[in-house]
Formats: structure tokens, C-alpha cells, sequence
């Protein structure tokens, strides 16, 4: 497993896990700098994603899977999913699902579940 640790210029802190042998990777980055939160994800994404599932929760946070062009297939193996944890305050996980499971598992399903970790970490921290 490949993990990197660096700063994403212009949006925040981020960091990846990687596995070569399945092709699957899963990017996080931190939204810190722009301070739109979510908002800027419905402004600027929105109209350029050919998926567009907005999420009920991400344990209590407003959330949203997208991907992909409009008018085109929807891509087998990525998601990114947009969590607002403030107005001014997001963070975005990548999925990319490996070969051997690109039609069996959702992209958006495995950055969705990415998430949720990543906000009980945010909490448990927090506490």
C-alpha cells in the first residue's frame, strides 16, 4: 500500500491510499483555504458532473457524489464525494475503484463509505 501526505496548492492538506496490485486508491483532501464549504461544489461542479447524487447524510453532514461529463457514460471506477462540515469548510474524498471490482462495486458507495470514516475520525478527535 502506497500513502502520501502532502498539501493540495490553492485547497488544503490531502492525503492517499493506494493499492498497486488492485488499482484501487482513495484521495482526501481537506478544503480549507477557499472558504466556500459545499457551496462552491453545487456552484462550480455541479453543471460539469454527469453524476450527481446529493447524499441524506455523512453522519449528519450534508454531502453529494459526483463524477463524470454530462452526456456521457458515467465512469466504472471513480466518485468523488463533497462533505460540508461548515459554510465555510469541506472535504472531498476520490475513489477509484480497482479492475477486478469496477462494475460490481458503486465508485460513489466506496468514496461515501470513505467519508463517513473519515467524519467519525473528525469527531472522535474533536471529542
Amino acid at each position: 500500500m502506497d500513502v502520501f501526505n502532502d498539501t493540495t496548492p490553492g485547497v488544503g492538506r490531502a492525503c492517499s491510499w493506494s493499492n498497486p496490485e488492485s488499482g484501487s486508491r482513495i484521495l482526501i483532501t481537506y478544503d480549507t483555504t477557499t472558504g466556500q464549504g459545499l457551496s462552491k461544489v453545487y456552484q462550480n461542479t455541479r453543471p460539469k458532473s454527469g453524476v450527481w447524487k446529493p447524499l441524506a447524510s455523512v453522519e449528519g453532514f450534508p454531502g453529494v457524489g459526483h463524477a463524470g461529463n454530462p452526456g456521457q457514460e458515467p465512469p466504472a471506477d471513480f466518485c468523488q464525494v463533497s462533505v460540508g462540515l461548515a459554510d465555510d469548510l469541506a472535504f472531498d474524498v476520490s475513489a477509484v475503484v480497482g479492475q477486478a471490482k469496477r462494475g460490481v462495486v458503486d465508485p460513489c458507495d466506496a468514496a461515501g463509505k470513505a467519508a463517513e470514516a473519515v467524519v467519525t475520525t473528525l469527531k472522535a478527535k474533536a471529542a
